[in-house]
């Protein structure tokens, strides 16, 4: 974890402050990589097996952008962006979200907004922050988005399911975590919305499940 956290880290602070590309255009061209997807998946290729400057100039070929030899200017302090993709790496490894949720709910622009005061934090006090933002930012469960999606009434899902309807609304008010369901009632949910087992599970925990 810690050297996904300092390859992370030095690929955005080489990307921002030696290269001078704007935080969020170096964040979307990572998103957009495929080396994203490998970080995510704990490729040791990508996370161990080249230095932050390497993972910054993939990225860059990666997004069909230039790619200069520039040497990075490893500042004796940290930055603020080499914080934010420090911090950003704990939690996903933390979570399991992909980058591209944690971006849909909390932007890059917003987590940099966080180095003061949370860089003198423990980073488990920002990751309780980002819990936070991403409940209002995301605040219907994985299951009532999927039903939405199916177009499906909590009645039809219950019979379509065999769950009973109390049970689904307690899991989508989050009187229930549906986290801790039993795994044939998982199976039986998401076979009933077309959709993987997965795909109901909330990675982030509801404040009352903590």
């Amino acid at each position: 974890l810690a050297a996904a956290q300092k390859n992370l880290a030095r690929m955005l602070d080489y990307l921002v402050n030696d290269l001078h590309h704007p935080l969020e255009t170096a964040w979307q061209w990572f998103l957009t990589s495929e080396s994203s997807a490998r970080f995510e998946q704990g490729d040791c290729s990508v996370l161990v097996g080249m230095s932050g400057v390497e993972f910054a100039r993939a990225v860059l070929e990666q997004a069909g952008e230039a790619v200069p030899m520039q040497q990075p200017s490893y500042a004796y302090d940290r930055s603020p962006e080499y914080w934010t993709g420090w911090a950003l790496a704990y939690y996903q490894w933390l979570t399991s979200l992909r980058f591209a949720e944690i971006e849909q709910a909390v932007s890059i622009t917003k987590v940099r907004l966080l180095y003061t005061p949370y860089h003198e934090m423990d980073v488990r006090q920002f990751a309780d922050k980002m819990n936070e933002l991403y409940r209002a930012a995301k605040p219907e469960t994985n299951l009532k988005a999927m039903r939405t999606l199916a177009g499906l009434s909590q009645s039809e899902l219950a019979g379509q399911a065999d769950v009973s309807v109390r049970t689904i609304q307690q899991y989508e008010q989050r009187q229930k975590d549906i986290n801790k369901a039993q795994a044939e009632t998982l199976l039986r949910l998401a076979r009933a919305l077309n959709c993987n087992v997965e795909d109901l599970i909330e990675k982030v925990p509801p404040l009352n499940f903590k």
